[in-house]
């Protein structure tokens, strides 16, 4: 059985007994997952999980106050693969490095990978969270529009862009680009991704703000352009489900997205687009080197709790990254993927066949195309007024660029 092979003990063997974790968690696909299997927790340890589904904005905005009051709400926290230098820089969570280095031979971190070990919880030597959900910025697309148009899957960004147009036709509702519009994270995030893919950078070399480069206001003509002429109507205000749920109901021919979100593709409950999705890795622009975008979720455990409750939290990192829960984890849908055997598995890979795409971009994966700086939270906010304002018409790209390249220069 799963929880047995986790390192925490058998069921008549439970060392934590009456202690309850709080875990603040990112209302993304393994949130429901999280809360279905705690229960198999409490029987090997005797803790019990109560988690917490929160929207993105409301899990930093919880989570930091938490943090800066130091009133220990919450034990366990999904963060973000961009908090890691927030974290870092405030002492807001318990560095794993001892921890690790203690329980090296049960956490078998070989089978990690290594760029998910360092992007989703390393920050300058600190390992302020636990590997816990890598996802990999791929590319869905309908494979029966791009076969009835002769046109072959995008390997560049310069083919996603042409598809994009040949594929619109508003007259049958079939839009050719989807992407988030939303002004805040959604559309800073969205951005980002197609600008690095494009040859943009949001620091420069020193690894100072550069937002206005002249890499980054092309990119953002070609992103306005695209909401403009290939974009279901009303996208500048889509988030993450917005978009997602434009594509699964045959909307949108291409859209790039988290991996996350791929099993509900195949899920015939929620998804019109089962038989004809197909998924590829993220195109890149013509030219650039071979990196994918990676993100996602580390697991941090909040400093200002007492060491009991610290070592129930890190029991339950272990338990639930463990090969044997981790795959069950994804078995039951959570999308969220840390180690190479779990990726290999054939029982997943009968299921979920995108997965040695999954694979390359884990290999390969760019996690730091979202800088993961202590100003990032400041910084996102920045982009995400400018290129919303670029989107719904307000201003153009340099101008909109050159104000927030002002506003990021003051938070530096």
């Amino acid at each position: 059985m799963a929880v047995a092979s986790a390192g925490v003990g058998h069921a008549q063997d439970k060392p934590f007994e009456g202690v309850t974790l709080n875990l603040a968690s990112m209302n993304d696909q393994f949130s429901t997952v999280l809360v279905e299997m705690a229960p198999e927790f409490k029987e090997a340890t005797g803790a019990e999980v109560k988690v917490d589904i929160l929207d993105y904005g409301s899990l930093l905005t919880k989570t930091t106050a938490d943090f800066v009051g130091n009133t220990g709400g919450y034990d366990l926290i999904t963060m973000d693969i961009v908090w890691a230098g927030q974290y870092a820089q405030n002492d807001f969570t318990v560095d794993l490095k001892d921890l690790i280095e203690r329980d090296k031979a049960e956490l078998g971190t070989d089978d990690i990978y290594p760029k998910l070990m360092d992007a989703l919880g390393n920050y300058e030597g600190k390992q302020v969270a636990y590997p816990f959900a890598g996802y990999a910025n791929v590319l869905a697309y309908r494979k029966d529009l791009f076969e009835a148009a002769g046109l072959d899957v995008p390997k560049t960004m310069e083919e996603l862009v042409d598809a994009a147009y040949k594929l619109t036709d508003p007259s049958k509702n079939q839009y050719g680009f989807v992407a988030n519009g939303q002004k805040g994270p959604a559309v800073a995030q969205d951005w980002m991704q197609y600008n690095a893919e494009m040859g943009g950078s949001i620091l420069d070399e020193d690894g100072k703000p550069a937002l206005n480069s002249e890499a980054n206001v092309k990119s953002l003509e070609v992103y306005r352009d695209l909401f403009k002429k290939a974009a279901p109507p009303g996208a500048a205000d889509y988030d993450w489900g917005g978009r997602e749920e434009s594509f699964r109901q045959g909307i949108a021919a291409t859209m790039q997205t988290w991996s996350v979100g791929a099993p509900g593709y195949f899920n015939p409950e929620i998804s019109k687009v089962v038989d004809t999705v197909g998924l590829a890795l993220a195109p890149r622009g013509e030219g650039l080197p071979e990196l994918y975008g990676i993100g996602g979720w580390g697991l941090a455990i909040n400093a200002d709790i007492n060491d009991k409750q610290k070592e129930a939290a890190w029991a339950f990192i272990k338990w639930i990254t463990s090969p044997d829960v981790h795959k069950a984890f994804n078995m039951k849908g959570a999308g969220s993927y840390i180690r190479k055997s779990v990726v290999a598995d054939p029982e997943l890979n009968a299921k979920y066949p995108f997965l040695p795409l999954l694979d390359t971009a884990f290999e390969k994966g760019d996690g730091d195309y979202r800088p993961r700086i202590p100003e990032y939270p400041e910084i996102q906010d920045i982009l995400g007024t400018a290129v919303n304002s670029v989107l719904v018409g307000d201003e153009e790209p340099k101008a909109a660029l050159d104000k927030a390249q002002d506003a990021a220069v003051k938070v530096f």
